[in-house]
């Protein structure tokens, strides 16, 4: 089979360095096309030096694509900047994979009210379909637009599913407190991610309003046929990536741990990411890999379920993830390029 031709536009971040990284060493791709309109003609290991040697791929702009043939591209965009290469390159043949939140959510006035941008096409988000594979694998299949899923939402998500789909839990009542490593705020400089403000430190931000909470509860309403409630928190911790997340929830029928531990493990017998852990996971667990583990547990004392769910950030929530979407998008195993170990410590 002859192998598919990948683009990635928008490379000087850290999901096109990891989207490039990880595709490189894929068997069933070649990367055709990296794009960056600040650095166009520099080589894109002069961007990411750790790739010198590896990815010396030249940049080009964005206005050269049609100077390429292509399958599939990932965007590796901003928000807000996402929508307009969608808008303006609808109707070429290759497939699309965002990364960025403009698609995710369920209406152009949902996307206005928690983004405060102008959504300018929202036909697309009529028709991208949310990349959650443990969720939508059957869509994913058909789909020429992927919304990928953010971070934060797809460690809770894949936590709550299992119990949001049984109808195990009040679905009003739901507290999801996550804690992030600093490459979640970008590459870029910004106050909140200077060394002085990270190291020895721990803070939450983004209370009550942070922009991922409608996405995490969009999609949980899907799962349970119902109208959920959340109560999400993000923290940001001294660490470079990785992300915990804790959720608690009262169950509606008596609980115990075995009946617990089958509904998980039903859920997810078919997804290959999804480890279920006999322990509380840490982040060095999948720091550099496309797995979610999660352990779940019910508290007698408090009748609370407790369930713990560890990504890295980076791959699981943004390029891993984005790649296991493009292989099922092709048909190929959904493993195929993400066959990471763990770096642990």
């Amino acid at each position: 089979m002859d192998k598919k031709k990948i683009g990635v536009i928008g490379a000087t971040g850290y999901t096109g360095s990891e989207l490039v990284r990880i595709l490189t060493n894929h068997p069933d791709v070649e990367i055709t096309m990296i794009t960056s309109e600040s650095r166009a003609g520099e080589l894109f290991s002069d961007v990411h030096p750790f790739l010198q040697g590896i990815a010396d791929q030249k940049l080009v702009s964005i206005n050269d694509i049609d100077n390429y043939e292509l399958d599939l591209v990932f965007l590796a965009l901003p928000h807000g900047v996402s929508m307009d290469f969608v808008k303006r390159f609808k109707d070429k043949s290759f497939k699309i994979i965002d990364l960025s939140g403009d698609f995710r959510l369920s209406s152009k006035e949902v996307y206005e009210e928690w983004y405060k941008l102008n959504h300018i096409f929202p036909e697309g988000i009529e028709k991208a379909v949310f990349g959650s594979p443990e969720l939508y694998f059957d869509k994913i299949e058909d789909a020429n637009l992927i919304a990928n899923p953010g971070c934060f939402p797809t460690s809770a998500i894949l936590g709550l599913a299992p119990l949001l789909k049984a109808n195990l839990i009040e679905e009003d009542r739901i507290i999801i407190d996550s804690k992030t490593g600093v490459t979640g705020a970008g590459i870029k400089a910004k106050t909140v991610n200077l060394y002085s403000n990270v190291n020895d430190n721990f803070k939450a931000y983004g209370l009550k309003n942070h922009r991922h909470t409608i996405e995490m509860q969009g999609i949980l309403d899907e799962v349970s046929g119902k109208e959920t409630r959340i109560q999400f928190t993000p923290h940001l911790l001294p660490v470079d990536r990785g992300i915990l997340t804790t959720i608690y929830a009262r169950p509606t029928e008596k609980m115990d741990e075995i009946k617990l531990k089958e509904l998980y493990n039903n859920f997810y017998e078919n997804a290959p990411f999804v480890r279920l852990r006999k322990q509380e996971p840490a982040i060095k667990d999948v720091r550099g890999t496309n797995y979610c583990d999660l352990f779940v547990t019910y508290d007698e004392r408090t009748n609370m379920i407790i369930v713990i769910s560890v990504i890295d950030n980076l791959i699981k929530g943004a390029a891993g993830q984005a790649i296991q979407n493009m292989n099922i998008m092709f048909g190929l195993d959904q493993t195929n390029g993400l066959n990471l170990i763990p770096l642990n410590p």
